[in-house]
């Protein structure tokens, strides 16, 4: 009976030693995402162009693209230029 009741205090314990870590990481997480936001200052002297890249394409596009031939020709196949048909 004793064994029992060592380990079921042993088990209590390291619930309440899990609960606690988990709870000061997510809490400095919070924090640190705070003060990260506070006093770091976005640039917004650059046009935004989300999602497109400096030729106008869309990057995710473009690697569906690379990922796409790669599989198609296992691994032999090579991009020289993605140009859209009309």
């Amino acid at each position: 009976m004793e064994n029992i009741q060592a380990a079921l205090v042993l088990l209590l314990i390291g619930m309440i030693m899990v609960i606690i870590v988990l709870w000061l990481v997510v809490g400095l997480g919070n924090l640190l995402i705070r003060l990260t936001n506070k006093y770091v200052k976005e640039d917004k002297d650059t046009p935004s162009n989300y999602g497109m890249s400096r030729t106008g394409k869309n990057p995710k596009k473009i690697a569906a693209i690379i990922a796409a031939v790669d599989i198609a020709t296992l691994g032999e196949g090579k991009i020289e230029s993605i140009n859209k048909n009309r």
